[in-house]
């Protein structure tokens, strides 16, 4: 038999780091998941026992890797993996899954990547911090959600500095000023008609040399980055208005309702008005205290 503890998280609100699912499980023998593959970031830490990871790696090939107690791994953005406990001694682990404009950042500073993504403490200190602030995630879940995101922050901390394969950060200022420039913009223009090239052109650079940056940044195209935005946008005003599903739409730069309820149902797997019954348990929002 297996335990676990699971909960999904109100990520909508948070655009530079947020977290979408966290729990816990202690595996039944022989237990797996996949293949399958994730739209975030996905960490486990492996508390007892062991298991088998089985990833793609940055050339689609199929790797095989052993991961026992005070490891861990990551599975990456539209990886497919497949992972399966131990047949004898099954794994206990804690999972966090992330995203946001500095998770790929995040994940380059702890060395981790398709090609590498076990997890091998340093300074096994920090790693035990790491640990706890997982399970205080996975055991808090009724807290606020600003609460939870400054613990998903202590986790990070912890997660970069214990890793055996912490990158020291080279930092590019001007790249830092495009990306939070462009980022300004966004969020001061995402209700209107703006292109990827008006983004770029409020930075002072070319489409082509800015796309390039901000993927290499946030792992996003700026296309793909401003439609989340709006997304996540309609989504708080979904869950905390009564505005129509037109008006929402109209408000986060889609006139057309057709056009928003697809790119709404592409972000988050459901048409708008069951994320709204769904997200506030079918009550109005109004009649919610």
């Amino acid at each position: 038999m297996s335990e676990v503890i699971f909960s999904v998280f109100p990520s909508e609100n948070f655009v530079d780091l947020g977290l979408y699912q966290f729990g816990w499980e202690q595996c039944a023998p022989s237990h797996s998941f996949g293949p399958a593959a994730r739209n975030h970031y996905l960490f486990h830490f492996c508390f007892s026992g062991t298991g088998t990871l089985l990833a793609t790696n940055s050339k689609g090939e199929s790797l095989t890797y052993q991961v026992k107690s005070g490891q861990g791994f990551m599975i990456f953005p539209n990886q497919v993996c497949t992972y399966i406990a131990d047949h004898k001694i099954p794994w206990e682990y804690a999972w966090i899954e992330f995203d946001g404009l500095r998770a790929r950042e995040t994940v380059n500073l702890a060395g981790l990547s398709p090609d590498q993504p076990i997890y091998r403490a340093r300074y096994k200190d920090i790693a035990e911090t790491m640990a706890n602030e997982m399970l205080y995630i996975v055991n808090h879940k009724e807290e606020s959600p600003f609460h939870l995101i400054g613990h998903l922050y202590l986790f990070i901390d912890s997660f970069v500095r214990s890793s055996t394969s912490t990158q020291i950060g080279k930092g590019n200022r001007l790249r830092d000023f495009y990306i939070k420039e462009a980022f300004s913009f966004i969020e001061q223009n995402f209700q209107n008609d703006i292109s990827v090239e008006d983004i770029a052109a409020s930075c002072g650079l070319n489409r082509s040399y800015f796309g390039k940056i901000f993927h290499e940044n946030t792992g996003k195209s700026p296309q793909a980055f401003l439609i989340s935005y709006r997304m996540a946008k309609a989504a708080e005003l979904l869950k905390l208005t009564d505005l129509s599903i037109a008006d929402i739409g109209n408000a986060v730069g889609y006139p057309n309702q057709l056009h928003f309820s697809r790119a709404f149902k592409n972000v988050y797997g459901i048409p708008p008005r069951q994320w709204r019954y769904d997200n506030t348990k079918g009550v109005h929002p109004k009649q919610q205290l």
